[in-house]
């Protein structure tokens, strides 16, 4: 499978004969060469010390550039040729891949600030490199709007770059830099019209995120790279101690200005973390609408993870499958996302393993609109179909509730409601309510489903409902049991329920 073969390429890195060193092309955001195979634009490391051990070698026969394994032929490879606009300089004199690069088929990227507060510090991302191509020359400290438009107006015109990634290290106050990058969104997109997606420490200044949504920003990046904190706050000691809370919170924000899909946060797979926190944490994201861009570690020479070697490719193998699996039930797409490294995509093989979106989905409610439907659909069925309440049946229980939602084909067309009613894990389940058309899709039984695998999350030790007395089968076939008499509840008969958290 393609999927296994790239997987493995990204671990063990690809050795080269002869010439064909000399000859790659496109530039990747660590150490790495980006190519061709079977269409696919990837990165893969060359040139790292454990590179030398890989079993995947690359040497020209029969006039076409091939990959070998034990001396088999697994594959052709196109090189990503350098880029026309590498050949020229600003006016005032800069060369242009100063300025920004190529990475994977079509995107240009830059770091428009070249520097980080935290990189003489004990804070320091071990993994990082930002800092080392300014010390050796290779680029600017900070890249100014107007040279971040001329390059990119000439690398669309010439070498049909599609979209662009603006990156930037930390800078004083934090949160400053995004305004930062907002201007120099302005003048890209005044140039080019491209896509535009920016990479930011996560801030919670609604005002900034609006900025850069009003500059022409497209999509964005909140890099929490691990979900294990322990492992984080040895390898991302500044990351770690911004908390859970101030990324979900940016999150949160983001992708209410930015839109589901469009907001992305690395995970990076080998600085030592648990690889179910990987899952559980992509999960976690997807729900918020934040697609979980998963990468293996790929060690930066002049990096303080330079001598750490990529994880094990059957380890990420099991990853990537098990992410993929969760990307289309919550509505989440590599294809979807309009500019930047999801759309990219040289950096991970996840887009690989994609599987194709459900019709039928159910997630957390992620915006103002989202809710807004749900309260809709709630007012449909009890205030004006079934006539239980007079006006609203919204009360004080759904400040403190997690409010689902079942989509179908991107449509909202159902709800359901959850929340603790004490401190010992009792959890209760209320205002279920789907579209009267969309009640044979299955929406009412994923949305309970869903609602049961949500509380358990939360550490729910009984989950128990009111159930209307017609309903009663429907929530029998599902497992649910009922407790005490029948007694009547907002004026219609119900029967208590309770779920079978086991099953």
């Amino acid at each position: 499978m393609v999927q296994e073969f790239l997987t493995e390429l990204q671990s063990y890195g690809l050795r080269f004969e002869g010439e064909l060193l000399k000859r790659r092309g496109g530039a990747g955001p660590a150490e790495g060469g980006t190519f061709l195979i079977e269409g696919i634009p990837i990165s893969i490391p060359i040139s790292s010390q454990y590179v030398s051990k890989s079993p995947y070698v690359l040497r020209e026969e029969g006039g076409q550039s091939l990959i070998f394994k034990d001396k088999k032929a697994v594959s052709p490879v196109h090189f990503i040729e350098r880029p026309k606009f590498y050949d020229q300089s600003t006016k005032d004199g800069v060369p242009y891949p100063k300025i920004a690069l190529l990475h994977g088929k079509d995107c240009l990227a830059t770091s428009v600030i070249q520097t980080c507060i935290y990189w003489n510090t004990p804070k320091r991302c071990h993994f990082c490199g930002i800092e080392l191509s300014y010390k050796n020359g290779q680029t600017l400290k900070t890249k100014s709007p107007e040279q971040l438009a001329e390059v990119s107006r000439k690398a669309m015109e010439i070498d049909s770059v599609k979209h662009i990634v603006l990156t930037t290290g930390e800078v004083k106050p934090p949160g400053k830099e995004v305004f930062y990058l907002s201007r120099c969104a302005k003048a890209l997109r005044e140039a080019t019209g491209l896509p535009i997606h920016a990479q930011f420490f996560p801030t919670i200044d609604s005002e900034g995120l609006y900025q850069l949504k009003e500059s022409g920003v497209d999509t964005v990046g909140i890099h929490i790279e691990s979900f294990d904190f322990e492992a984080l706050s040895h390898v991302a000691p500044a990351k770690a101690h911004l908390g859970l809370n101030q990324y979900e919170k940016a999150w949160k924000m983001a992708v209410e200005i930015f839109g589901p899909n469009q907001v992305s946060s690395f995970l990076i797979v080998g600085i030592g973390e648990k690889p179910n926190s990987v899952i559980q944490g992509s999960e976690y994201l997807s729900d918020l609408g934040v697609y979980p861009f998963v990468v293996p570690l790929r060690p930066i020479p002049g990096s303080l993870m330079e001598d750490s070697l990529p994880p094990d490719p059957g380890l990420m193998k099991k990853i990537y499958e098990e992410v993929a699996s969760i990307l289309p039930k919550k509505g989440l797409s590599s294809s979807q996302s309009l500019a930047g490294c999801v759309r990219c995509g040289a950096c991970s093989v996840l887009h690989a393993y994609e599987k194709e979106p459900y019709h039928l989905i159910c997630h957390p409610v992620r915006t103002r609109r989202e809710q807004e439907k749900a309260f809709e659909i709630r007012r449909e069925v009890f205030v004006e179909e079934q006539k239980i309440f007079s006006i609203s049946d919204r009360d004080e229980n759904d400040l403190k509730s997690i409010h689902l939602v079942a989509e179908l084909n991107r449509e909202v067309i159902g709800t359901v409601r959850l929340f603790p009613v004490d401190r010992n894990g009792h959890w209760v389940g209320g205002r279920l309510a789907v579209k009267k058309k969309f009640r044979h899709t299955g929406a009412g039984e994923l949305l309970v489903k869903e609602a049961i695998k949500c509380v358990k999350q939360k550490g729910c030790k009984k989950f128990t409902a009111h159930i209307q007395v017609e309903n009663v089968p429907f929530f029998s076939r599902l497992g649910w049991k009922t407790m005490e008499p029948v007694k009547e509840y907002f004026g219609k008969p119900h029967q208590l329920m309770e779920a079978n958290l086991d099953g």
